[in-house]
């Protein structure tokens, strides 16, 4: 349980108990939540509860009720005081100690729950056409993705990745045509290029290879092939690992598309209008009616779009997850619209909308499109590297424009988020490893014997009996119990991550994580002649060391040894 959950309940169960004794009369307690809080000034106590929503029922005021329910807590661990309508917790060196026998005792799987109960979820993201190299922004659903991917699985979802190939349709002819004019040119002919063609270079060694060995394709599966493997390729790269890539035209030609549409005529849902077969989609929660099949006879994407969610439902899952950009929000209630019309739940499916990335650099905003010569995501893997684009993508919220300042990402400094972050693990490795090795006596120049053996070391953590955390030092002190409380703390923000879709709160937190590790280091001297607090101290590292890990994990950022 986490802590402030435990303080709600401890003075839940207290009211209960007042109740039933007749202190506190004419309240229903279902009616009556309690929140736990840090207080704004700490010298009252480390959390706080406020009882004054009682008043109203037991027409009693707050310092009463608080002071009434204060007497029916018996404090283990801690101390209470009452301020007002707040019942006060400080916290003892027990309640700490109980707090690093538990990441201890869990190690990897600290902040693990079973939130989730087993839901069967597929979570569907960055699908890019295959007709070009990602842009940034197929980078941030990639790593938001991925990211959210494991941080469900973590808290008790089945999680099935899926990327959809939008290989069908008119883009795919333009594509073609792209290639094939891009092949004439290097056999030396003059072409004409069309506006709507694919005209950057990308294209170029793909049209190489065709002409190397084109195994009897036609332009069009070529090209697909070709990107399409360097999309995964780079994917693999970014470590974004997908179950299954489920391709557009399977759905055409497995009849699925015809099977839906007749599925959805037979319900009454369409009907025609100027040439055009119309979706009846305002029966539901759209704005208006959506075209299924156009006057020439040709599909809209909705058509297809709605036979793969029809697939994806009926292969079991109970949550459909889609990470979409922004632009695509008045796509949301036509397809809730559809899967309502098809007589499933629209409210299995979930859309998280994601705004652009703007890409900074030398202070300037660099524009990309992928029909000239742009910034990839590619490219900026390989200017900055894997961590820093991964982290730098998930840092902010997925409805909040993202500028990313390739010159800081690339920056060995505190102001770059993700080395700072990285920096506060590697110190942990760093203060680990010191503790076993010789050290040297600057005044003697002499090596003196390190402060404590292997063997002693891995007894510390196996059995990680923590004797002493205060040393009497206000500044030492009061850093420990934030490090050890900040680090309870990593279940609630799992937590909410996974509940609000929101791997933005892993990297807050690991930011927050490391400010409080760097503040402890500065205050707290680990390595101490001083054998108890000192072996104390470094249980906190290792304790540290342990949920910074499982943070990077969860995000799929690496946790450096050195730096």
């Amino acid at each position: 349980m986490k802590i402030k959950e435990f303080f709600e309940k401890t003075v839940k169960d207290a009211l209960t108990e007042a109740s039933k004794k007749n202190k506190i009369n004419g309240i229903n307690e279902n009616e009556i939540n309690f929140v736990c809080e840090i207080p704004k000034n700490t010298n009252f106590g480390d959390f706080a509860v406020n009882v004054s929503c009682v008043s109203r029922y037991a027409k009693m005021s707050p310092p009463q009720i608080a002071n009434i329910i204060k007497d029916e807590i018996n404090p283990d661990g801690f101390e209470i005081n009452v301020a007002g309508g707040f019942i006060n917790f400080k916290l003892f060196e027990k309640f700490l100690v109980d707090i690093l026998d538990e990441i201890f005792e869990k190690k990897e799987n600290y902040a693990k729950s079973n939130l989730g109960n087993s839901k069967k979820v597929n979570i569907e993201y960055v699908s890019a056409n295959p007709t070009g190299p990602f842009h940034i922004g197929h980078g941030r659903w990639a790593a938001i993705g991925s990211s959210l991917a494991e941080i469900l699985k973590y808290t008790g979802y089945d999680v099935f990745q899926e990327f959809y190939i939008n290989d069908a349709g008119a883009q795919i002819k333009r594509l073609a045509k792209s290639l094939e004019l891009r092949v004439r040119e290097l056999k030396g002919e003059t072409v004409e290029w069309e506006d709507d063609l694919y005209k950057g270079e990308y294209l170029i060694p793909c049209a190489k290879k065709y002409i190397e060995d084109n195994n009897g394709l036609s332009y069009a599966e070529f090209a697909k092939q070709y990107m399409l493997n360097l999309q995964k390729e780079l994917l693999n790269k970014f470590r974004t690992n997908f179950d299954l890539f489920f391709s557009e035209t399977s759905l055409y030609n497995n009849n699925e598309v015809e099977k839906c549409t007749k599925m959805l005529q037979n319900a009454g849902k369409l009907y025609e209008k100027d040439g055009a077969i119309w979706f009846k989609s305002t029966d539901y929660t759209d704005s208006q009616d959506r075209v299924l099949k156009k006057s020439d006879g040709t599909n809209t994407y909705l058509t297809a779009d709605i036979a793969y969610h029809k697939n994806k439902l009926d292969r079991g899952f109970d949550l459909l997850i889609n990470i979409w950009g922004a632009d695509h929000h008045g796509y949301i209630p036509r397809m809730k619209a559809a899967i309502d019309a098809l007589g499933y739940d629209s409210n299995k499916l979930e859309v998280l909308l994601g705004q652009l990335v703007n890409i900074i650099e030398n202070g300037e905003a660099v524009r990309m499109g992928k029909r000239k010569k742009m910034v990839t995501l590619d490219e900026l893997v390989c200017e900055v590297g894997v961590d820093a684009t991964r982290y730098w993508m998930l840092m902010r919220s997925i409805d909040t424009t993202l500028d990313f300042d390739v010159e800081l990402a690339k920056t060995k400094s505190d102001q770059n988020p993700v080395f700072y972050a990285q920096y506060a693990y590697a110190r942990c490795s760093s203060i680990l490893r010191k503790a076993t090795e010789k050290r040297f006596d600057v005044e003697t120049k002499t090596e003196i014997q390190p402060f404590m053996s292997e063997d002693e070391y891995l007894k510390l953590i196996d059995e990680h009996n923590v004797e002493k955390l205060y040393c009497a030092d206000e500044k030492a002190d009061e850093s420990t119990k934030r490090l050890i409380l900040k680090l309870e703390d990593f279940k609630s923000q799992v937590e909410a991550a996974s509940k609000f879709r929101a791997p933005y709160l892993i990297c807050k937190y690991l930011q927050e994580l490391a400010f409080d590790l760097h503040h402890f280091y500065n205050y707290a001297h680990v390595l101490v002649d001083d054998k108890k607090l000192g072996n104390s101290r470094l249980l906190i590292i290792y304790a540290v060391r342990i949920v910074l890990k499982k943070a990077f994990d969860l995000i799929k950022v690496d946790a450096p040894e050195k730096m």
